[in-house]
């Protein structure tokens, strides 16, 4: 049982909130029981280190036997060096420590994708992880981030992804003058969403989400620049019918993917 909150293998672990950090060891944190089966389930083979309140073990067993058909040592922590630990003030008794595992553009476009997402400047953590949990739900075959996009490995964005992180693909510090003709390549229309685009219903509705395509999506704040706009084969705007100003770039995002999704279906 590890016990000592200031002991320099928990210090060392709590360190990887920061990005500095991260970017020197190429781990990240998993926080959670739902994150940690997820990265047991998929990417075992990722994971450094394992740590576990008794309380945490004791609702979770099935965390503990899968950690043990795979290999992985379980280490038993008090609440206060969990909290050590853990970017979190409730990280739920499971703390990981886990290899990060980005892929190249190259490879995306390689597998011949159909639905795909592009990400430029997306600078909220909290979207970011939600925008690849809706990407993961709605079947999307990989993300791409350009690189001045927020961390992939940021605590808050992991934790947005509730364990989507180990499903799909993600590229990252991508330049996007650079992928498009790659995405074209490969087969993909190159859809922008931007306020001024065309009717989403109404691009369904000609057909237009049923072909292979990358979604571009911009900052939450400015959206897409006017030259970053204009890389895109056509424009799509989510309509509002409410009183809204304006929608969340996740939800936005969510919206586009799932009517893609709904077009692809055979």
């Amino acid at each position: 049982m590890l016990e000592n909150p200031r002991a320099a293998q928990v210090k060392a672990i709590g360190r990887l909130a920061s990005r500095q950090t991260r970017e020197e060891t190429r781990q990240f944190l998993v926080e959670g029981p739902q994150a940690v089966s997820e990265a047991i389930a998929w990417r075992a083979d990722l994971i450094d280190e394992l740590y576990a309140t008794p309380t945490a073990i004791e609702r979770h067993r099935e965390i503990a036997e899968a950690a043990e058909s795979a290999g992985i040592e379980l280490e038993f922590v008090t609440e206060d060096v969990l909290l050590a630990m853990a970017d979190t003030v409730t990280p739920q008794g499971f703390v990981a420590v886990v290899r990060q595992f980005p892929v190249s553009a190259r490879r995306i476009f390689e597998d011949s994708p159909t639905l795909v997402v592009i990400l430029e400047e997306v600078r909220d953590p909290g979207n970011l992880g939600t925008i690849i949990r809706a990407a993961d739900a709605a079947g999307a075959d990989a993300i791409v981030l350009t690189g001045r996009t927020v961390d992939l490995y940021n605590p808050k964005v992991v934790r947005s992804t509730t364990g989507s992180i180990f499903h799909l693909p993600i590229a990252v510090g991508a330049d996007l003058e650079a992928i498009l003709p790659r995405a074209r390549e490969a087969g993909l229309q190159i859809l922008a969403a931007d306020i001024k685009g065309d009717d989403l219903l109404a691009v369904r509705r000609d057909g237009g989400l049923a072909a292979p395509t990358a979604w571009l999506f911009g900052n939450e704040a400015h959206g897409l620049p006017d030259d970053k706009r204009a890389l895109a084969d056509r424009s799509v705007s989510v309509p509002i019918y409410g009183h809204a100003e304006s929608m969340n770039l996740a939800t936005a995002a969510s919206v586009c993917l799932f009517e893609s999704a709904f077009a692809q279906q055979p």
